[in-house]
This record gives C-alpha cells, sequence and structure tokens, in this order.
C-alpha cells in the first residue's frame, strides 16, 4: 500500500505533526500492529510497521513506544521489537524503562485475593484462560463457549472488579483487573512527559485504547483501526494501513528534520538580477527563492525544510547523475549539464519592480522530469495549482504566481494542504522546453521577445559590466566571480547591498547559530562597494550612499542608526523563529530578522568614511553631500567612542570596550581629517587631538603585557581576529613589534589550517562555530604587511580552494568535518578574497 491509500485528512494531519519539535509516536499491539489471530500466543507484528517504528526511533527528536495490555515480558517476548522502541505492558502499569510501578504489601496481597477469586470464577471453564501481570491480571474468553464467556464476565463484573482499590479495563473479549491506578491514557501521559513531547500520534484498535485517543488534543492525531465508534479523529481499516501510516509518518519526519540529503553549501549557485536573488543545487533543484525580494517570505525553502518545503526540481526521466555545473561566462547564468540534457537558470533583469521573472530552459535529447512546488511564507500558506493552456496558476498566496510553460501536459496532486505538479517532458535539438516562473503577476501571456533573445539580454546585462572591471593578474577569473557575486548581493533599486543571500544556513550542523542575513548592514555594505570601487566600478557605491543618506535623513544624526536595516531601509521587525521548517541538515531554528538590528556598533562609521574616502580618490572631487556624511559621522565619534559596544560580531552578552570598534572609531577622525586636508574642507577644531586621543586608548588599554597582543576587549587576556585592525588600518606601523606580536598570537591561536576563527572565548551561545573566510583574509594581509609572503600566499591558496565548484563561498569553514558553513553566497567572503588577490598582484 502506499500513501495515497490513505484518507486525504489523515495524510494532511500526518504531514503537519510530523513536523513538531519533538514528536511521540505510540500505538497499542494487538488489532493494530500486530493482526488479531485465535491463539493470542501466535500475535506477531507486521514487520513493515517494526521497521518503520525502529526508523522513526532514530530520528532526532523522536520517541516510539508500544502501549499494549499485555504484560511487559509478553510483549517483549512476543513483539521481538527492536531496544529503540519503548515498551509499556499492562495497560501501562509496566514500563520498560524508569517506570515500573512498585506493588506496596497492601497492593499485594490485593493481587493475591483476585488472583485466588478470578481462578474460582474462571475454574475450568473451558476455552477461559487468565493472564497474571506484576500489577493486574487479564481474564481471556475469546476461544470459550459465548454463554460461559458471559457467565464468566458477568460474574467477574459483580464481584471482584467491585473491590475497593481494584481498577478494570474492558477489551475485546477480555477483561483486565488493576491494583493499582492505570490505563493506557495515564501511559500515554507518562510518556508524553517524560520525553517533552510537542506532539503525539495514537493508533488503536481496542475500546482500551479509547482512554488514550480522550487524551489527545491540540495537534496530536488519533487514528482508530477498524470499524466502531471512537474518540479518534481518523480511522483506517486494519494493521497494513497501520503499517503505511507509519512509513508516511517516518518519510514526512525524516524530509522535515533532515532535509533529505542536504547538499555542501559551497556547491549552491546563486542567480540574481539585482532585485530577486536564487540557489539552485548541483542537480538543477531551484531550492531557495523569496518574492517580492530576498528578504521577504520563501517562496521556495527546499534548503531549509526538504522537499515539502517547496522546490523547483528538473532532472533526466531516466535518472544518470550531473556532469557539472558551470556560469557561462561573466554572467549569473547557471548551466547544469547530464549526459543528454542541459538546464539553463537565469533571472531576468530590467523587469518592474515588483516582478519575479526566472527562466528555466530544457534542452538535449533527453526525456526530463520536472516537479513544480511553490510553498510561498515558508509553506505555511495551503496552495492550490490550476492548469491552464499556457501554464499553471499559484492560488491562495497574497503574491500572485504563475508557471508559463505552453504545450506541457501536467500532473497535480495533493499532499492534503499543497498542491504539486508533475510533467515529464521531451526537448529536441530544434526545440527546447522554456518554464517562466512569473512571480508578481497573472499574465500567463507569451513574451514580446523570444527566448534565445531574453537569454543574451540577460548574459550581457552582467557580461558588459565585467568586461570594465580592473582585475588583478592573482586569480582574476575567481576575482572576477567574487565580483559578479557581489553585484549580484545589491539591489539595484534601493542601493542596499546583501550580506548574504540566505538565512539560516548554520555555523555548527545540527546548532543553533543560524541566524538572517538577508538584510543591510551598514559595515558590511560599505566594505563590500569599496571592493567593486577598487575593481573600478562606482555605481554600487553610489547606489549604497544614495540608500545611507537615505536612511540617515529619518534619523536626528548617524549615532542613532541601527546596525542593519531592511532592502528598503526600514527598521527589521522583531526576531522570530519558524518552527515548522527543520533547517539545513537538521539545523535549527531556522530565524527570520535579526537580533543585532538593536546593538550598539561603534564600528559602523569607520568603513563608510573610508568608503567615501576611495570613492573621492577614484573620482577626483569630493562630492558636499559626502563631507556632510563624514562631517556627522566624526562628530557622532566624537560623542560615544568611549562607550562600550557590541561589536564587529554582534555577540549576544553585555557591551564591552573593544579594540576593533576603538580602532574604527579612530579610523572615521583619520580619514575625515585626510579627505579635508586633500579636498580643501575645513577641519572642525578638535579632530586632530580626538585621534591622538582614541590612538593612545587604544594603545594604553588594547594591549595586553600578558599575551603579548592586542586583545578583543581591554577587560580581558582573549583574541579576536578583528584586533589585526591596529595594524590593517594604519595606527600603528606594520613594522611596530606589539603589531608583529598580534599577528604571531592570533596565528597561533585562531587559525586552524586553512582557516581562522574570529575567537575561542564564550560568547553566551551554545555550540561552535566555523573559521571565517574574512578573517583568513585580514590574516592574510597582515602577513603580508609583516613581510610574511610565504604564509600569506599558501593561505590565499587555501581560502581559493574552499571555493565551490562555481566560484562561491558561504561565510565559514570547519577544517575538522572539511566542510563549509553558514549563510551563502558570503559578501564578507568575496571580497575579502578580492582584496588579498589584489594585494598579492602588487
Amino acid at each position: 500500500m502506499t500513501a495515497e491509500s490513505l484518507p486525504a485528512e489523515l495524510r494532511r494531519a500526518i504531514v503537519q505533526i510530523a513536523r513538531t519539535p519533538r514528536l511521540l509516536v505510540a500505538c497499542d499491539y494487538d488489532g493494530t500492529l500486530a493482526p488479531i489471530v485465535t491463539n493470542p500466543d501466535e500475535a506477531r507484528p507486521l514487520p513493515e510497521s517494526v521497521g518503520a517504528l525502529r526508523s522513526l526511533a532514530g530520528l532526532h527528536e523522536t520517541t516510539t513506544a508500544v502501549i499494549s495490555g499485555r504484560a511487559l515480558r509478553d510483549l517483549a517476548i512476543l513483539s521481538r521489537l527492536p531496544h529503540e522502541v519503548h515498551l509499556v505492558g499492562s495497560h501501562g502499569s509496566e514500563f520498560d524503562i524508569g517506570f515500573v510501578h512498585e506493588l506496596d504489601a497492601q497492593a499485594r496481597d490485593l493481587h493475591r485475593r483476585v488472583e485466588a477469586e478470578l481462578e474460582r470464577i474462571a475454574g475450568d471453564v473451558p476455552g477461559v484462560s487468565l493472564e497474571v501481570k506484576p500489577a493486574s491480571i487479564a481474564v481471556h474468553v475469546r476461544r470459550a463457549d459465548r454463554d460461559a464467556a458471559r457467565r464468566v464476565l458477568d460474574e467477574v463484573h459483580s464481584g471482584p472488579c467491585t473491590w475497593e482499590g481494584v481498577t478494570t479495563t474492558d477489551g475485546k473479549e477480555v477483561v483486565e483487573l488493576a491494583v493499582v491506578q492505570t490505563d493506557k491514557g495515564r501511559a500515554l501521559d507518562t510518556l508524553r512527559h517524560q520525553v517533552g513531547a510537542t506532539a503525539a500520534i495514537f493508533l488503536g484498535d481496542d475500546v482500551t485504547d479509547e482512554k488514550a485517543f480522550a487524551r489527545l488534543s491540540g495537534p496530536d492525531v488519533g487514528v482508530k483501526v477498524g470499524d466502531g465508534e471512537t474518540l479518534a479523529a481518523y480511522t483506517v481499516p486494519g494493521t497494513e494501513d497501520v503499517a503505511t501510516v507509519l512509513a508516511f509518518m517516518l518519510e514526512e519526519r525524516r524530509n522535515w528534520l533532515y532535509g533529505e540529503q542536504a547538499p555542501p553549501i559551497e556547491r549552491l549557485s546563486m542567480l540574481s538580477n539585482e532585485r530577486a536573488v536564487a540557489l539552485v543545487t548541483p542537480d538543477a533543484r531551484l531550492t531557495w527563492m523569496c518574492h517580492p525580494g530576498p528578504d521577504a517570505p520563501a517562496v521556495f525553502a527546499d534548503l531549509l525544510g526538504g522537499t515539502g518545503a517547496g522546490h523547483f526540481s528538473i532532472k533526466p526521466h531516466h535518472n544518470g547523475l550531473p556532469l557539472g555545473q558551470r556560469y557561462l561566462p561573466n554572467t549569473m547564468t547557471v548551466e547544469t549539464r547530464w549526459s543528454r540534457l542541459l538546464v539553463t537558470d537565469y533571472l531576468e533583469p530590467d523587469g518592474p519592480p515588483h516582478r519575479t521573472d526566472l527562466v528555466r530552459v530544457i534542452s538535449g535529447t533527453a526525456a526530463a522530469s520536472v516537479v513544480f512546488a511553490p510553498r510561498p511564507e515558508f509553506g505555511g500558506v495551503p496552495v492550490r495549482l490550476v492548469a491552464d493552456p499556457e501554464g499553471l496558476r499559484v492560488l491562495g498566496t497574497s503574491e500572485p504566481i504563475v508557471l508559463r510553460s505552453p504545450g506541457v501536459a501536467w500532473e497535480i496532486t495533493s499532499d492534503g494542504l499543497h498542491d504539486t505538479a508533475t510533467a515529464l517532458v521531451q526537448p529536441t535539438q530544434d526545440e527546447p522546453v522554456v518554464l517562466e516562473l512569473r512571480c508578481g503577476t497573472t499574465d500567463l501571456g507569451a513574451h514580446d521577445s523570444s527566448e534565445a533573445e531574453r537569454r543574451a539580454r540577460a548574459g550581457a546585462y552582467w557580461s558588459d559590466w565585467a568586461t570594465t572591471l580592473k582585475l588583478p593578474n592573482v586569480e582574476s577569473e575567481l576575482v572576477a566571480r567574487s565580483a559578479l557575486t557581489l553585484r549580484g548581493l545589491c539591489n539595484a533599486d534601493t542601493g542596499a547591498v546583501l550580506a548574504a543571500a540566505t538565512t539560516s544556513l548554520p555555523e555548527e550542523i545540527g546548532g543553533v547559530r543560524n541566524w538572517d542575513y538577508r538584510y543591510c548592514w551598514i559595515r558590511d555594505a560599505a566594505f563590500t562597494v569599496r571592493e567593486l570601487v577598487g575593481l573600478g566600478s562606482l555605481t554600487e557605491a553610489e547606489g549604497y550612499l544614495r540608500w545611507l543618506h537615505g536612511v540617515l535623513s529619518t534619523l536626528a544624526g548617524p549615532e542613532r542608526l541601527h546596525p542593519l536595516y531592511t532592502i528598503n531601509g526600514n527598521q527589521l521587525g522583531a526576531e522570530a523563529v519558524i518552527d515548522s521548517l527543520p533547517g539545513y541538515a537538521g539545523s535549527r531554528p531556522v530565524r527570520v530578522g535579526n537580533l543585532a538590528n538593536h546593538q550598539v556598533q561603534l564600528d559602523v562609521f569607520g568603513p563608510v568614511v573610508e568608503l567615501v574616502a576611495e570613492l573621492a580618490q577614484v573620482r577626483g572631487e569630493l562630492r558636499d553631500e559626502d563631507w556632510q556624511l563624514v562631517r556627522a559621522m566624526a562628530e557622532a565619534v566624537t560623542r560615544r567612542w568611549s562607550e562600550p559596544d557590541h561589536g564587529i560580531w554582534e555577540e549576544r552578552h553585555v557591551p564591552r570596550h573593544r579594540v576593533y570598534s576603538r580602532v574604527m572609531c579612530w579610523v572615521t577622525v583619520d580619514r575625515a581629517i585626510k579627505l579635508g586636508e586633500v579636498y580643501g574642507r575645513e577641519i572642525p577644531a578638535g579632530w586632530p587631538e580626538l585621534r591622538e586621543e582614541i590612538a593612545r586608548d587604544v594603545l594604553t588599554h588594547g594591549w595586553n603585557d600578558e599575551v603579548q597582543a592586542f586583545t578583543t576587549a581591554y577587560d580581558g587576556t582573549d583574541l579576536d581576529a578583528a584586533s589585526l585592525f591596529v595594524g590593517l588600518s594604519g595606527l600603528i606601523d606594520p613594522s611596530d613589534e606589539r603589531f608583529q606580536s598580534t599577528v604571531t598570537a592570533i596565528e597561533a591561536e585562531l587559525r586552524s589550517g586553512s582557516t581562522v576563527y574570529r575567537y575561542r572565548r564564550d560568547d553566551g551561545l551554545p555550540g561552535g562555530e566555523g573559521g571565517f573566510h574574512l578573517c583568513a583574509a585580514w590574516l592574510i594581509e597582515a602577513y603580508l604587511l609583516t613581510g610574511r609572503r610565504t604564509e600569506a600566499e599558501e593561505l590565499f591558496e587555501q581560502l581559493v580552494d574552499a571555493a565551490g565548484p562555481t566560484g562561491l563561498l558561504p561565510e565559514q569553514y570547519d577544517p575538522v568535518a572539511e566542510r563549509s558553513l553558514g549563510n551563502h553566497p558570503q559578501a564578507y567572503s568575496h571580497l575579502g578574497l578580492i582584496r588579498c588577490a589584489k594585494l598579492l598582484s602588487a
């Protein structure tokens, strides 16, 4: 039997409960796991059910149990269930671990008296048997004559069942007398409490199972096996259906927890049109895309929730592994190739601001299977798909979405909550299959231009720009890809720059350090566009400064800046968790928003002033509005530089007097003074003295004799890679022994092979993280400044090797597990690579 044989409402309920954080799966034995047989001693569970229960028990935060009326010992011997499955016998009076009811002297005496009376009643009545258990005795009459069975049950009910201290449980042709207060409902509650389950599913067929069904509420699911009145919300005919329910639960739970097989992060390729971004797996599955902007809810969140969270997949009908994936040179167009099949993906540029148009072209000679499963609002909105002669319409969403696919015959199925469309398509040498996903419109009509023209236009949008760049002679192709990636993280409409294209890709697999980077950080964006200026492109920097001027126009002054904003320049909402998504490779929680929005980060002014200085140098002039911005930021530093803050790494501890933040305050004033001197602007009184005061403060309090290095902050001995900026910024000469000693100390404590960690201290969060590619880039620069070119070249080669096959870098790298970590692609990582390549080319 397949899951499709189950009632649609039951499938929907299973899909929902499979996504609960901590799941309890419990069921009866006879008539549920095992078919009812004449001889109870021969009741064996269906192998499919046993396998599903075992596999469920092996999943993270998932507990399985069998709650039976049988004695625990008999249940264990008969069922032969694996030890991963908890057993509860005698309707809950016997637990296999930690719950066994110890009988006091009074209960033991009552047990003996009940047993004696039942032996008298049953006597030699043919077909009647007693099952003596540690805390109860069951009277079985299934094999007795009907009249004799009725007489025995009547005498038991009118006799020992009425005794004080005796609890009676009636089942199918059995009555059980217990000397402790227990039933299957109580047993379910005990299990639920013990494992901290957030939801439970219980399956049973007997009258005794109704007490368990009665305890279910909220997200819980009850499934009655067989006919008869029941408190359960759902019913299935027999034990074979139970196996199907358990198998379907296993599939949904596993997919939710682990996203099936999560692709290595660095192997994901990004599509962009400077308005939207999307990620494609190495086998051409659209695994991540948000609409109506990169910081909006996801339409496809397969990356963080498996296929049930939304995907758009294309692959050969007869399987086959992809031969490779690449970007067309100097573009953001991605090709994924199999032996006789090619999938080409690109986002159309120059469309209306509210539109996201993704074009997928299937060419070659092999038949291809296509699965279209949009799940708007991170899968939180039920979706219906309606076929149209020109394609598909997505119904039930706040934003209109259509898929233009003329000539494609779609088969639409439902899991009870969402529709999914599948199709088998056959491209030919002369006629590829073109699929156009259009978000933000209901228009399914033909485009004014041919697909070939649009593909060429999309390629030229990027390649025309890329050919203007002044690339270094070291790793020039990878630098060009990094530059394209940085431009792809820019928003052409607003000027904002994303820190990364994703949210919640983990800093530790299975850990909780999962953050939302789909926003514009003041600092990160300034770093990003400054590197593009260095390559000869000013447009992105000018757009960012326009965006920043717009943000500042709403504030009393730069010291009121938040560390980050939305793409549109608005403040972020509260940080929230999406419980319905299990996270990349089971790394939860999945977060939207970012609590760092409310932190104090005094280092943000320095990178902005450095950007203005770089732009002015390239232009040969300093614009009045940019000088006003510089003055305002220097004044903000004047007022606030001596305060503690949360720093560049946004630690969720109390603020500290951080070396990096002080250095960046010094950079703000130093670069402001130099700008005034070069471009003939009036330098306010007190700036030169302030510059000297901040430098003295850093050199006096930031240096630690004990560790022979500039430390993280004035109050400790812990090291931080960001403290390298004492020398990288020019606050002290790189030849200064203190800087050289700091480089050595950071190398010794924070470098691990090919990567460099930010720090090693307790930052108030559980778990660990990988090394930061940006920190490795800083150490490369420090090596060069201190005359250690060989070490710089070796570390740079290792940074290059960490890039994925299409040249993209996420935020971090785990040198032990040798895998990439963090959000992807990360602006910090790519700007660090560009800067190092330029320095090594000098």
